[in-house]
């Protein structure tokens, strides 16, 4: 018998990282086996991006319930993300969409939560989880904020011990690729996220802002618990010069001045907004240089 429960469809754009897949699925299914939901019932859409270490063949054996989407390996995060939105609304007429990484974790209650969010705050509302590190269980953030006068663009809670202002909804201005749900309305309205222009970094943050811009509100729910295993995220310069000049040019790292400049060329009111990209690059390349000479008079960065 047809079920009328509409669907949630949890999508996860994966490259290698099987051991990561395989302990969110033990996660997810866990979860959805014992969800609570009257309404709605969790399908998973996985896009494999080309992966090398087996993933897309474990899947296919272990994890049939499972929608497996192959990519050639330019996807990268948006483009996938895109392909599972696509197959979401147009093979199972899903009517919410929940953006997912395979290294994170969500609390014990993450998808009972979500129905009961669902009828607060209806179809024209972003719904943002509240994200802690794994390791060290600081918030990792709980939204974005973003002025266009002055430039200014950072997370709430960034690095934060858990509070009291932290446990109430925040209203943000961008919302990031993870534990992230939204009605298929907001794509139908909003467009779909650009995957040309930011393929991997802010291919979150302007789709959100975007949709914020367009109408749609943003709140992140404290009840929405993750944890981000943060240690696989992202290229830093490690001290080394050509990780340095890497991190400022790659597309897999969150400093590439290009993707940064694209985003402020967007979204930004003013030339004073420009001043604070300067000063992110400015503090940056500048702490790299510092601790270089540093290193060189024998101080040891702890």
């Amino acid at each position: 018998m047809k079920s009328n429960k509409k669907i949630i469809a949890i999508i996860i754009p994966v490259f290698n990282g099987l051991e990561y897949t395989k302990q969110c699925f033990s996660t997810l299914f866990s979860l959805i086996s014992r969800s609570e939901a009257k309404d709605h019932i969790f399908q998973i859409i996985v896009v494999d991006d080309g992966s090398t270490d087996g993933t897309s063949p474990w899947i296919k054996e272990n994890c049939p319930s499972v929608h497996l989407l192959n990519g050639n390996g330019d996807l990268w995060w948006t483009g996938g993300i895109n392909m599972g939105i696509k197959y979401a609304i147009k093979e199972l007429n899903t009517e919410y969409v929940l953006w997912w990484n395979n290294d994170i974790t969500p609390a014990n209650d993450y998808l009972n939560q979500i129905e009961r969010l669902i009828k607060k705050y209806g179809k024209n509302v972003i719904i943002g989880s509240k994200v802690f590190t794994l390791k060290e269980n600081l918030l990792w953030g709980m939204g974005g904020k973003f002025d266009p006068f002055t430039g200014r663009r950072c997370m709430y809670g960034e690095l934060q011990k858990d509070s009291d202002i932290y446990r109430t909804p925040i209203e943000t201005d961008w919302l990031p690729g993870m534990g992230t749900l939204l009605h298929r309305k907001v794509f139908e309205k909003t467009g779909m996220p650009d995957e040309k222009n930011f393929p991997q970094y802010h291919g979150d943050s302007d789709f959100t802002y975007r949709a914020k811009k367009g109408g749609f509100k943003l709140i992140v729910s404290p009840e929405l618990v993750i944890y981000n295993d943060n240690t696989n995220t992202g290229i830093k310069h490690k001290g080394r010069f050509s990780d340095l000049y890497k991190s400022l040019t790659s597309i897999k790292s969150n400093y590439n001045i290009k993707k940064d400049f694209l985003f402020y060329k967007k979204h930004a009111c003013s030339t004073r907004a420009y001043m604070f990209l300067l000063n992110r690059y400015f503090r940056y390349i500048g702490g790299f240089y510092k601790w270089k000479f540093l290193n060189a008079m024998g101080v040891k960065k702890n």
